[in-house]
């Protein structure tokens, strides 16, 4: 079974992605971010046919601490954060997920 690639966020967010063909979406507005990123993020993370989870790096500040500690290291499904300052982790996230450096 191969595996699927969810993304978790707002709207804004998740549209360039369903435009390329993702189909996995947890989508949580800005204004319920505080009430719903929590169980849409344990969702994903939660399923078997998911191996990448996309979220946007500001989002982690929203997340509660011990779901953010399960997001942040977690080896499968991998979790990659995209924006702010956290694009310089994608690197070793992959790495961590699949064993070895691509880059090298």
């Amino acid at each position: 079974m191969s595996k699927r690639i969810a993304v978790v966020g707002a709207p804004s967010f998740t549209t360039g992605f369903r435009l390329a063909g993702v189909d996995e979406f947890r989508e949580v507005r800005d204004e319920n971010k505080e009430n719903e990123l929590d169980d849409a993020v344990e969702d994903v993370l939660g399923r078997d046919e998911i191996g990448i989870v996309v979220m946007h790096q500001d989002d982690l500040d929203y997340l509660s601490r011990e779901v953010r500690e399960e997001a942040e290291t977690s080896v499968e499904p991998v979790v990659v954060t995209l924006g702010g300052e956290g694009e310089g982790q994608l690197r070793e996230k992959i790495k961590r997920a699949i064993g070895i450096d691509l880059m090298e």
